[in-house]
Protein backbone atom coordinates (compact mmCIF):
# COMPACT_ATOMS: atom_id res chain seq x y z
CA UNK A 1 0.00 0.00 0.00
CA UNK A 2 3.05 2.55 0.94
CA UNK A 3 4.67 1.72 -2.44
CA UNK A 4 1.73 2.60 -4.74
CA UNK A 5 0.60 5.26 -2.60
CA UNK A 6 4.37 6.95 -3.25
CA UNK A 7 3.91 5.89 -6.98
CA UNK A 8 1.08 7.83 -7.23
CA UNK A 9 2.06 10.88 -5.35
CA UNK A 10 5.36 10.86 -7.37
CA UNK A 11 2.95 11.00 -10.91
CA UNK A 12 0.61 12.98 -9.51
CA UNK A 13 3.46 15.76 -7.92
CA UNK A 14 5.68 15.70 -11.81
CA UNK A 15 2.69 15.88 -14.08
CA UNK A 16 1.38 19.04 -11.43
CA UNK A 17 5.01 20.31 -11.67
CA UNK A 18 6.23 20.42 -15.44
CA UNK A 19 5.27 22.95 -18.04
CA UNK A 20 2.74 22.01 -20.56
CA UNK A 21 5.11 22.08 -23.35
CA UNK A 22 7.33 19.58 -22.08
CA UNK A 23 5.23 17.20 -19.40
CA UNK A 24 5.32 14.43 -22.07
CA UNK A 25 8.77 13.95 -22.43
CA UNK A 26 9.30 14.90 -18.81
CA UNK A 27 6.92 11.74 -17.83
CA UNK A 28 8.54 9.83 -20.28
CA UNK A 29 12.00 9.82 -18.84
CA UNK A 30 10.61 9.50 -15.37
CA UNK A 31 8.70 6.46 -15.87
CA UNK A 32 11.82 5.23 -18.13
CA UNK A 33 13.96 5.60 -15.32
CA UNK A 34 11.94 4.39 -12.60
CA UNK A 35 10.91 1.49 -14.44
CA UNK A 36 14.90 1.03 -15.87
CA UNK A 37 15.76 1.16 -12.44
CA UNK A 38 13.79 -1.27 -11.00
CA UNK A 39 14.09 -4.27 -13.49
CA UNK A 40 18.44 -3.62 -13.28
CA UNK A 41 17.73 -3.17 -9.14
CA UNK A 42 15.99 -6.85 -9.33
CA UNK A 43 19.02 -8.41 -11.48
CA UNK A 44 21.34 -6.77 -9.37
CA UNK A 45 20.28 -7.81 -6.26
CA UNK A 46 19.48 -11.40 -7.31
CA UNK A 47 22.67 -11.92 -8.18
CA UNK A 48 24.53 -10.66 -5.12
CA UNK A 49 22.02 -12.48 -2.36
CA UNK A 50 22.52 -15.41 -4.75
CA UNK A 51 26.52 -15.22 -4.28
CA UNK A 52 27.06 -13.44 -0.75
CA UNK A 53 23.64 -14.21 0.58
CA UNK A 54 20.74 -11.86 1.80
CA UNK A 55 22.10 -10.25 4.42
CA UNK A 56 24.90 -9.43 2.55
CA UNK A 57 22.88 -7.96 -0.29
CA UNK A 58 21.09 -6.13 2.96
CA UNK A 59 23.85 -4.32 4.43
CA UNK A 60 24.60 -3.00 1.20
CA UNK A 61 21.99 -1.77 -0.25
CA UNK A 62 21.40 0.15 3.42
CA UNK A 63 25.27 1.36 2.90
CA UNK A 64 24.19 2.84 -0.31
CA UNK A 65 21.27 4.38 0.82
CA UNK A 66 22.95 5.93 3.86
CA UNK A 67 25.51 7.44 0.91
CA UNK A 68 22.75 8.47 -0.99
CA UNK A 69 21.35 10.29 1.92
CA UNK A 70 24.42 12.07 2.53
CA UNK A 71 25.47 12.90 -0.86
CA UNK A 72 22.58 15.62 -0.45
CA UNK A 73 25.18 17.45 1.00
CA UNK A 74 27.19 18.12 -1.93
CA UNK A 75 24.28 17.94 -4.31
CA UNK A 76 21.42 19.09 -2.36
CA UNK A 77 18.00 19.19 -3.86
CA UNK A 78 15.99 22.26 -5.78
CA UNK A 79 13.39 24.30 -3.83
CA UNK A 80 10.59 23.89 -6.40
CA UNK A 81 7.51 24.93 -4.63
CA UNK A 82 7.91 28.85 -5.60
CA UNK A 83 8.68 28.58 -8.68
CA UNK A 84 6.13 29.55 -11.68
CA UNK A 85 5.93 27.25 -14.14
CA UNK A 86 3.48 29.27 -16.40
CA UNK A 87 3.94 30.38 -19.89
CA UNK A 88 5.63 34.01 -20.29
CA UNK A 89 5.32 35.24 -23.91
CA UNK A 90 8.26 37.13 -25.55
CA UNK A 91 7.85 39.22 -28.58
CA UNK A 92 9.31 37.31 -31.79
CA UNK A 93 12.33 38.01 -33.39
CA UNK A 94 12.68 41.03 -36.21
CA UNK A 95 14.56 39.78 -39.06
CA UNK A 96 14.65 41.60 -42.57
CA UNK A 97 13.69 38.41 -44.78
CA UNK A 98 10.87 35.78 -44.55
CA UNK A 99 11.64 32.67 -43.19
CA UNK A 100 10.17 29.45 -43.21
CA UNK A 101 9.75 26.76 -40.45
CA UNK A 102 12.27 24.54 -41.61
CA UNK A 103 14.60 27.18 -41.95
CA UNK A 104 18.05 26.14 -40.31
CA UNK A 105 19.95 25.35 -38.43
CA UNK A 106 20.01 28.97 -36.81
CA UNK A 107 22.92 30.68 -34.31
CA UNK A 108 21.55 33.32 -32.23
CA UNK A 109 24.31 35.76 -31.00
CA UNK A 110 23.76 38.43 -28.65
CA UNK A 111 26.73 40.97 -27.28
CA UNK A 112 26.72 42.57 -24.19
CA UNK A 113 29.00 45.14 -23.18
CA UNK A 114 30.06 44.45 -19.11
CA UNK A 115 32.60 47.03 -16.84
CA UNK A 116 35.15 45.07 -15.40
CA UNK A 117 33.91 45.63 -12.14
CA UNK A 118 29.95 43.32 -13.22
CA UNK A 119 32.03 40.04 -14.93
CA UNK A 120 32.19 37.78 -11.46
CA UNK A 121 27.97 39.08 -11.29
CA UNK A 122 27.55 38.50 -15.06
CA UNK A 123 28.99 35.40 -15.51
CA UNK A 124 27.06 33.79 -11.93
CA UNK A 125 24.20 34.79 -13.96
CA UNK A 126 24.70 33.47 -17.49
CA UNK A 127 25.13 29.90 -15.79
CA UNK A 128 21.54 30.33 -15.23
CA UNK A 129 21.04 31.57 -18.52
CA UNK A 130 22.83 29.16 -20.30
CA UNK A 131 20.48 25.93 -18.43
CA UNK A 132 17.78 27.83 -19.76
CA UNK A 133 18.64 27.89 -23.48
CA UNK A 134 19.63 24.65 -23.48
CA UNK A 135 16.14 23.71 -21.54
CA UNK A 136 14.03 25.57 -23.82
CA UNK A 137 15.54 23.85 -27.10
CA UNK A 138 19.32 25.08 -27.95
CA UNK A 139 21.58 22.27 -29.11
CA UNK A 140 24.21 24.19 -28.38
CA UNK A 141 25.53 26.99 -25.57
CA UNK A 142 28.65 29.41 -25.77
CA UNK A 143 30.27 32.81 -24.00
CA UNK A 144 33.01 34.29 -25.43
CA UNK A 145 35.16 37.75 -24.78
CA UNK A 146 35.43 39.64 -28.04
CA UNK A 147 39.75 39.94 -28.32
CA UNK A 148 39.45 43.44 -30.01
CA UNK A 149 37.25 44.90 -27.62
CA UNK A 150 37.72 43.34 -23.90
CA UNK A 151 34.70 44.44 -22.72
CA UNK A 152 32.12 42.65 -24.86
CA UNK A 153 30.81 39.27 -24.49
CA UNK A 154 29.25 37.31 -26.97
CA UNK A 155 26.68 34.89 -26.04
CA UNK A 156 26.04 32.12 -28.93
CA UNK A 157 23.81 29.14 -29.29
CA UNK A 158 22.21 27.29 -31.88
CA UNK A 159 18.66 26.16 -32.04
CA UNK A 160 17.37 23.04 -34.90
CA UNK A 161 15.19 25.64 -36.96
CA UNK A 162 13.63 28.50 -36.99
CA UNK A 163 9.95 27.31 -35.76
CA UNK A 164 12.28 25.75 -32.85
CA UNK A 165 13.33 29.36 -32.13
CA UNK A 166 9.91 30.68 -32.32
CA UNK A 167 9.14 27.99 -29.85
CA UNK A 168 11.79 29.63 -27.48
CA UNK A 169 9.71 32.59 -27.63
CA UNK A 170 5.98 31.76 -27.55
CA UNK A 171 5.84 28.47 -25.58
CA UNK A 172 8.56 27.97 -23.69
CA UNK A 173 9.59 30.23 -21.58
CA UNK A 174 8.83 30.60 -17.79
CA UNK A 175 9.00 33.48 -15.35
CA UNK A 176 12.14 32.10 -14.09
CA UNK A 177 13.45 31.71 -17.36
CA UNK A 178 12.30 35.84 -18.38
CA UNK A 179 14.01 36.64 -14.82
CA UNK A 180 17.59 35.01 -15.38
CA UNK A 181 17.94 36.35 -18.62
CA UNK A 182 16.75 39.94 -17.46
CA UNK A 183 19.20 39.70 -14.77
CA UNK A 184 21.84 39.20 -17.31
CA UNK A 185 20.66 41.91 -19.65
CA UNK A 186 20.09 44.45 -16.86
CA UNK A 187 24.57 43.97 -16.11
CA UNK A 188 25.32 45.30 -19.32
CA UNK A 189 26.02 48.69 -19.73
CA UNK A 190 24.47 49.39 -23.27
CA UNK A 191 21.22 47.03 -24.28
CA UNK A 192 21.96 44.03 -25.95
CA UNK A 193 22.14 43.20 -29.20
CA UNK A 194 20.82 39.98 -30.68
CA UNK A 195 21.72 38.93 -34.51
CA UNK A 196 19.88 35.66 -35.96
CA UNK A 197 22.60 34.07 -37.91
CA UNK A 198 21.40 31.76 -41.09
CA UNK A 199 22.86 29.32 -43.32
CA UNK A 200 24.72 30.45 -46.01
CA UNK A 201 23.24 28.86 -48.62
CA UNK A 202 19.34 30.70 -47.30
CA UNK A 203 17.92 32.02 -50.19
CA UNK A 204 14.81 33.81 -48.86
CA UNK A 205 13.19 36.97 -49.79
CA UNK A 206 13.59 40.18 -48.58
CA UNK A 207 11.32 42.22 -46.42
CA UNK A 208 10.94 45.84 -47.66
Amino acid sequence: MTWVWMLATLNTSLQLFLPVWVRARGLSIYQMVLFGAQGLGALVWGVLGDAFGLTTAFLVAAGLLAAGTASMRLWPLFETSSMDRTTVIRPDPVVAVDLESGTGPVVVRTTYSISPERESEFMSAMVRVRESRLRTGATEWGLFRNGEQPDDFEEIFFVASWDEHLRQHRERLTPADRDYEDEAKALSATPPRTWHLLPADFEGRRRN
